[in-house]
């Protein structure tokens, strides 16, 4: 009798094929595809059960809503992100780049949610207690009702949860954590899919929350399988700077809430630290009037931030003048600059090295910040200084026009809110119309010859 062929898997997506190839036919991914063990030919045929009592089908009107409430953690910034706490049985996934701080922001969820009379079990998988005791006395997170427990492997863990009860599971990291179930090393994608199962289930049979950290690769992305982010109820991706102190949280995936909402926080020798009102953090302090510098008010979710941004133009006679960036997109500074220098009558662009930078270290994806870094260079070149108190949002089109952005409403109520009383937008119209506007009116010498040259 001729051997059944074996069939083969794809352990990112679950594509299928008879034969082995280097790259999944699906998801494009190189080295996932594996044989399944089981043959291709045999199939079975489940048996069918007839559900009795509350499993089976009901009209959807007649099915009862249960009111799941929000339970505060006691991090308004978090809460925020999660769309106001943490939902019992849910389980959330929190990825980002090493050394960011993602143990450090678990810690003190914990610690909050300790202190509130809740039970809480910490999980560390690449730490001894000893270090995270050692971080806990140092970020002043030290509760009766905080348990911690270093182990990797996964029938230990659930055994702490036995013993323990906790009201919260936290478990760092799902990449480290290894289950007798599965074949393969810590990280592998069996492994990561079963760890993260098992986790799970546990967290809706005894309805109780989850938080797992998840590592990322060089390329962003959460490691493990796609299929670690359709299983969770919540993605939250914890982003920021070495260089700068800032932090964000962003909800990528949120089942209890929305999707457009972001936490600030910020690294201190204490641990890390909630800013509820970042408006201060993008504005540099200097009181008088500068050239070359002006403030947008960009959307990060559903919060309106004011941002500086600062330019710096300098004669130069090298052939290829330079164009340094940070904070903004080179693409759009370019073009940006081809759009002053054609439409806007600024001329001769091309012969000064040209510096934009924004305060903080923030950085601007958006179209709506064009104005603003068109003013900040056109003030830089004539060595013009714009007020204090004006702010410009609009997106700019190769035609020079100014384009509206979303939210242009909460932008403005944002503006006035900080003392921000000239706004130059869409009501502009066209970017030449846009920077005369923002131009104090001057009639020194220097502007004179500026204004001749250009």
């Amino acid at each position: 009798m001729a051997r059944p062929a074996s069939s083969f898997r794809c352990s990112e997506c679950g594509w299928t094929t008879v034969k082995w190839v280097g790259r999944c036919g699906e998801c494009q991914q190189w080295g996932t595809v594996v044989e399944s063990g089981a043959p291709a030919a045999a199939t079975r045929v489940p048996t069918a059960i007839v559900p009795m009592g509350e499993r089976r089908a009901r009209p959807i009107a007649e099915v009862e809503v249960e009111q799941t409430a929000h339970r505060p953690t006691g991090i308004g910034e978090f809460d925020r992100v999660l769309g106001g706490g943490v939902v019992a049985g849910a389980a959330i996934l929190l990825s980002g780049e090493p050394g960011v701080g993602k143990s450090t922001l678990l810690l003190e969820v914990a610690s909050r949610i300790a202190s509130s009379g809740r039970r809480v079990l910490y999980v560390s998988a690449e730490e001894s207690a000893a270090q995270v005791r050692l971080r806990a006395d140092r970020t002043g997170a030290l509760s009766p009702d905080l348990y911690l427990a270093s182990e990797s492997d996964l029938a230990t863990i659930l055994g702490h949860v036995d013993e323990v009860s906790p009201q919260l599971l936290i478990v760092d990291s799902v990449q480290t954590v290894a289950s007798s179930l599965s074949d393969g090393l810590p990280g592998q994608p069996s492994q990561v899919r079963e760890v993260a199962s098992s986790l799970i289930r546990v967290a809706k049979e005894r309805n109780l929350p989850v938080l797992i950290v998840g590592h990322v690769t060089k390329d962003g992305s959460i490691a493990g399988p796609r299929l670690l982010e359709h299983l969770v109820d919540v993605v939250c991706h914890f982003e920021g700077d070495r260089q700068t102190s800032l932090r964000f949280v962003r909800a990528l995936k949120n089942r209890f809430g929305p999707t457009d909402e972001v936490g600030c926080f910020e690294m201190t020798g204490d641990g890390i630290s909630e800013v509820a009102d970042p408006s201060g953090l993008f504005l540099s302090r200097s009181r008088a009037a500068v050239s070359g510098t002006c403030v947008t008010v960009a959307l990060e979710g559903r919060r309106a931030l004011p941002v500086e941004v600062q330019a710096l133009v300098v004669e130069t006679k090298a052939p290829q003048p330079r164009r340094v960036v940070n904070g903004v997109d080179p693409a759009r500074v370019a073009m940006i600059l081809a759009v002053l220098e054609r439409r806007a009558g600024l001329r001769r662009l091309g012969e000064f090295d040209v510096y934009v930078s924004t305060v903080g270290g923030v950085r601007l994806a958006e179209p709506g910040a064009d104005l603003a870094i068109a003013i900040a260079i056109a003030s830089a070149v004539r060595d013009r200084a714009v007020p204090h108190d004006l702010a410009a949002f609009g997106e700019i089109s190769l035609a020079g026009e100014v384009r509206p952005v979303t939210a242009a409403r909460q932008r403005t109520a944002e503006a006035g809110r900080l003392g921000y009383r000239t706004i130059v937008d869409v009501e502009a119209g066209s970017v030449r119309a846009a920077v005369e506007q923002a131009m104090i009116a001057s009639a020194s010498p220097r502007e004179r010859e500026l204004d001749a040259a250009f």
